[in-house]
């Protein structure tokens, strides 16, 4: 039967290729041998005008009409007969397509020798036909090879002559605009995109969700309870002293105030400036916090007072490298503003900055040196030591006329932990301000109305722990200033809520008030002390000389 009375025949009778396909099957010629099949219908949604069939299965005969006309079906041995070609009336649909590859059940093929094939042409998937003769291989043009889809009776997609080359190169192209876009944005040229690593906040941006929480990559899999819950940040304040301008100007309002008028000329002198806090730093030693720092001392100093610095430095303010067990090294600063008279101002500055080459532990700021000022230095140095030492386990912070005994503070720091509400000294309970004029620490009513002070230790010398410290920088910011340095830290601490705790070794005011006493004067006292104020620099130098000698002592005191 020829290739499109198969097809005619099929139409006919109403049958798609899978029926027909059976009915050949079954079907049986007169010698018992099996009739044509059609071994495998391939459907295509759109196909071409043009489509390739697998060559005849016999012969073709010669028709004695005469060549056919050329037509739209060919085979590889030459055109079809005229009589086989479709009639007129009964077209093909242009949307089915038959792929057909014929196959004779009982023809043994003998082995033919292939000759190479062009590029352009796709070798068949069933056995070739003797008619082919030989050394003619079988050639399907790419255009017209259909993709086979593998299910019963559904088509598959005719791939294009260059489908895989296109999606290659379209996604090349979609890559290289992509890196091309993200060089732009980043300002980069393309060997620093290539060799520099993503910045942080890119990476930072990369892995957060749009509410704003950070989330890690590496976690993705892991299950909720398997991930450590993220450590807040603390926030961090400025890197370094931030203030370099003194933009400072009198408060004139007040002068409109009937109490104003009352006050003594240095009350109202504090009171126009006291809203100017922080002033520019004119000496600095971050270094000194470099390293693995235990104990910060820190010394309150006037520019004029080079001799107390000196001794200091020659007795309890010398530094060590380590004080034993583990612990760290013990560093020295010395806190001073300007010179209060402007005659002598240049001529100290020069004498203080050659000072400062020689030891290199001044802190120095643009404001006057005055007694009421000295609030100014606590602030100052909360701020300072904010910035440059926020990991100091303790401080201790003094005058420059007191005798510190380190190894009793050494001793008592032992037991101590960082993380505590440490801060020890001498403490006064319920202490009134002084209402007399004539006194040094005299406080108006208009100032502080207030029957007592907070507990406050006695400015000559106290020890805190250095978390206390920078959560009294905070404090401190909250409050306006006060004239008392020692006074105004105790409002700190009460914003707090931290009670100072009293130390019978800390003696601010002698070891007995009664300045003619020997007890004063007895090294055997001082050599059980913490702190002792009151002491001149040769004073000083002479107890210090006593207390390290070969001292006997008839009697221990235990203070510690």
């Amino acid at each position: 039967m020829g290739i499109l009375e198969v097809l005619l025949d099929a139409k006919h009778r109403n049958l798609n290729p899978e029926q027909y396909q059976n009915n050949l099957s079954n079907s049986r010629t007169s010698d018992g041998s099996p009739c044509w099949r059609i071994p495998e219908v391939t459907w295509l949604d759109q196909a071409p005008s043009v489509f390739s069939v697998s060559p005849l299965p016999t012969a073709a005969r010669p028709d004695p009409r005469g060549p056919p006309a050329p037509g739209p079906l060919s085979s590889s041995r030459g055109f079809l007969p005229r009589d086989l070609r479709p009639p007129p009336a009964r077209p093909l649909s242009a949307s089915l397509v038959l792929s057909l590859r014929m196959e004779r059940t009982r023809q043994v093929e003998r082995p033919q020798p292939r000759a190479s094939l062009p590029s352009w042409c796709t070798p068949p998937t069933s056995p070739v036909p003797a008619s082919a003769g030989p050394g003619r291989p079988l050639c399907i043009p790419r255009a017209l090879s259909p993709q086979v889809s593998t299910g019963e009776g559904r088509a598959g997609v005719l791939a294009a002559p260059g489908g895989k080359k296109t999606v290659y190169r379209s996604l090349c192209l979609a890559l290289g605009l992509l890196v091309a876009l993200t060089v732009f944005q980043r300002s980069l040229t393309p060997r620093q995109f290539l060799q520099e690593p993503l910045p942080p906040t890119l990476e930072l941006q990369k892995a957060q969700k749009p509410n704003g929480q950070l989330v890690n990559p590496n976690n993705f899999w892991k299950k909720p309870q398997d991930v450590a819950a993220p450590t807040p940040m603390a926030s961090q304040g400025p890197q370094a002293w931030d203030v370099t301008t003194t933009n400072c100007s009198a408060n004139i309002n007040l002068t409109q105030q009937p109490w104003f008028k009352g006050l003594e000329p240095q009350f109202r002198q504090f009171l126009f400036y006291r809203h100017c806090r922080y002033f520019p730093m004119l000496l600095n030693h971050p270094e000194k916090c470099g390293g693995d720092v235990y104990l910060l001392v820190v010394v309150k100093s006037v520019i004029t007072q080079h001799d107390r610095r000196e001794a200091i430095r020659q007795t309890w303010g010398r530094e060590r490298e380590s004080v034993g067990r583990g612990r760290g090294a013990v560093r020295t600063l010395f806190l001073l503003g300007t010179a209060s008279k402007q005659e002598e101002r240049t001529h100290y500055q020069q004498l203080l900055a050659y000072e400062d080459r020689l030891y290199g532990d001044i802190l120095q700021w643009d404001f006057l040196d005055t007694f009421f000022n000295l609030t100014l230095k606590e602030i100052h140095f909360l701020k300072w030591l904010d910035i440059y030492c926020p990991h100091v386990p303790f401080i201790f912070k003094g005058d420059d006329d007191v005798f510190v005994n380190p190894t009793n503070l050494l001793e008592f720091l032992a037991d101590r932990q960082p993380q505590e509400n440490l801060f020890v000294g001498d403490v006064l309970q319920h202490a009134r301000p002084i209402r007399r004029k004539d006194n040094k620490y005299y406080i108006p009513g208009a100032l502080y109305s207030k029957a007592s002070y907070p507990p406050y230790a006695g400015g000559g010398g106290f020890l805190m722990a250095g978390s206390l410290a920078r959560r009294l920088h905070h404090a401190c910011d909250t409050l306006e200033l006060y004239p008392i340095d020692d006074v105004f830290l105790g409002m700190c601490l009460e914003v707090l809520g931290v009670q100072p705790m009293a130390h019978e070794g800390f003696k601010t005011f002698g070891i007995s008030r009664n300045r003619n006493s020997r007890m004063n004067k007895e090294p055997c006292f001082f050599r059980a002390m913490l702190v002792v104020h009151k002491l001149l620099p040769p004073e000083l130098l002479a107890m210090w000389g006593l207390v390290h000698s070969n001292l006997t002592c008839s009697r221990k005191l235990q203070v510690l």
